[in-house]
């Protein structure tokens, strides 16, 4: 599997221990998913177009925001992004910088807030999810997005949720679709293999001490082969890099799907995502790795519908 270090140099390490004072000061509490408005304010808007507040499903909670690249054409790739906070906290505006940093490389973001415990519990937020997909393939072209180049993408929690609906055909089969309309999947940190559930706020989220299996990515692998990007933090201390990032591409792969698999020594749980932010990229290349990935497989998606 690939391993990318940061550059052992002097120079280069006095950088990254200083990134990495800075994102711990600002991501410190992203776990619980603290508001992010810091790292927002240092994000550059230039490159983006946003709109936001687009009702996607009747409960209140469920709205999503659009950052489009305000110099690209029509015909963008896609990606629906879903943020983390153990399925019990998290803003969708929080993540403004994942937005811009997407649209920046010409990609048009969709970040979706969903339904949290305790107002529900296992499955719903997966409804919900799958809900903000189906939205963004019926719609997104008028906004400039190619609807046959749709990714999902999702940091911790968020990246479960974008596994499921990538892996198991379910809940996009209930909004009348299913993933063979994706074009790939991305995930950061994700807990994909989490049973027995020993975090204590997340065993009332998935009903322990009942959770069923089939609430597991990696009993969900006989669907379309979509190609996959699976990074993670070799200094995880929240979820196990060994036992979800890497065990789940071993098992797609022998299933025959495509896994791109990434591991950055320079970042933790918390700070991965952070370091998509421009003031925080000199901690791992993240941002390109998706960007690399999305084109490629963009690409590969229009060759194949030629």
């Amino acid at each position: 599997m690939p391993h990318h270090s940061q550059n052992n140099h002097s120079k280069h390490l006095r950088r990254s221990l200083l990134l990495l004072a800075a994102g711990a000061a600002i991501l410190g509490g992203l776990v619980a998913c603290s508001p992010l408005g810091t790292l927002n304010a240092l994000s550059p808007k230039g490159g983006a177009e946003t709109t936001s507040d687009i009702a996607f499903g009747s409960d209140p909670r469920l709205k999503l925001d659009i950052y489009r690249p305000a110099k690209v054409g029509p015909g963008a790739p896609v990606v629906v992004f879903f943020y983390g906070g153990n399925w019990n906290s998290g803003e969708r505006k929080d993540y403004a910088f994942v937005g811009r940093a997407l649209a920046s490389r010409g990609i048009v973001a969709v970040i979706p807030d969903y339904r949290l415990y305790p107002q529900v519990r296992y499955p719903d937020f997966l409804d919900d999810s799958a809900q903000a997909v189906a939205w963004a393939a019926k719609n997104i072209a008028g906004y400039g997005g190619d609807p046959k180049n749709l990714f999902v993408m999702g940091h911790s929690a968020g990246a479960y949720n974008a596994a499921m609906v990538a892996l198991d055909g379910r809940w996009l089969g209930k909004q009348g679709t299913s993933p063979a309309a994706l074009a790939g999947w991305i995930g950061l940190a994700g807990p994909y293999d989490f049973l027995p559930i020993e975090n204590e706020n997340v065993k009332p989220v998935f009903h322990f001490p009942n959770t069923p299996p089939e609430s597991q990515p990696v009993n969900h692998l006989d669907g379309k082969k979509l190609p996959a990007l699976l990074i993670a933090a070799n200094n995880d201390k929240l979820v196990n890099p060994k036992r979800n990032t890497g065990g789940l591409a071993e098992r797609l792969r022998g299933h025959g799907v495509p896994v791109t698999e990434v591991y950055y020594d320079g970042v933790t749980h918390t700070t991965l995502v952070g370091s998509i932010a421009a003031p925080l990229r000199g901690l791992a290349p993240t941002l390109d790795a998706i960007d690399q990935f999305v084109q490629k497989n963009a690409s590969l998606s229009k060759v194949q519908a030629m």
